[in-house]
């Protein structure tokens, strides 16, 4: 076994569960936007995904969740089942990655590395896939909230949301899910498939039986 195949095993089921992580913190966080104001600065604003937060200049914070899902802007909506989604398909991928790695499961019997290796490659397309699927809402909420900043139609008067920290959080997440699924991928295809050597029977004497003086050929003479 090529230890540069384990090495890249290894570093990208870290970076998948590390881009996991990455990815349910952003879902959680209430930072998605943030917004705060000259005639209120004690006070500023957070938008995140399941509700709406104030912060107060102590640091006290007092969150809101939304009443409704059906009542949500497009947007929120929209960025909210596909965060759902990436965490989904990013953990089913690394449920398949980690027994495909060749560190995790010995070969048992007359059993190749093909199993490993299709269980590893499923695992690198679904975190691939988790990482295009993270990186849509993020930039998705990203276009509209730069859109909307430099609309001319709105009063300069009026205090507008920017970038908040899930943001970046979230595209360091999407960015560790492609790499992750690239290296489980690669991986895959600098794999041979090369069988697992059978184990040898040793004998019990240290040498071998000799068939003459057997039970079953043995003559006695009277």
């Amino acid at each position: 076994m090529d230890s540069g195949v384990c090495v890249m095993e290894l570093l990208g089921v870290f970076f998948s569960l590390s881009a996991w992580l990455f990815s349910l913190t952003t879902t959680l966080m209430s930072q998605w936007l943030t917004l705060s104001t000259d005639l209120l600065p004690a006070e500023s604003y957070e938008l995140g995904l399941w509700g709406t937060c104030v912060v107060q200049e102590l640091g006290v914070l007092e969150c809101r969740p939304y009443d409704s899902l059906l009542g949500l802007p497009p947007d929120i909506r929209l960025a909210r089942i596909l965060m759902c989604a990436t965490l989904a398909i990013s953990l089913l991928g690394i449920s398949f990655a980690i027994p495909g790695i060749y560190l995790v499961n010995s070969c048992k019997g007359a059993e190749t590395l093909r199993e490993k290796r299709t269980l590893k490659m499923m695992g690198g397309l679904l975190c691939f896939a988790a990482g295009i699927m993270g990186l849509v809402p993020v930039s998705y909420i990203a276009h509209l909230t730069v859109l909307r900043f430099f609309d001319e139609s709105i009063p300069d008067v009026v205090p507008r949301w920017e970038f908040g920290q899930a943001l970046f959080l979230g595209w360091t997440a999407a960015l560790l899910h492609i790499v992750a699924g690239s290296l489980l991928i690669t991986s895959c295809i600098w794999l041979q498939d090369i069988p697992c050597p059978l184990p040898e029977s040793v004998p019990l004497r240290g040498g071998h039986a000799n068939p003459e003086l057997s039970p079953g050929r043995r003559t006695e003479y009277v």
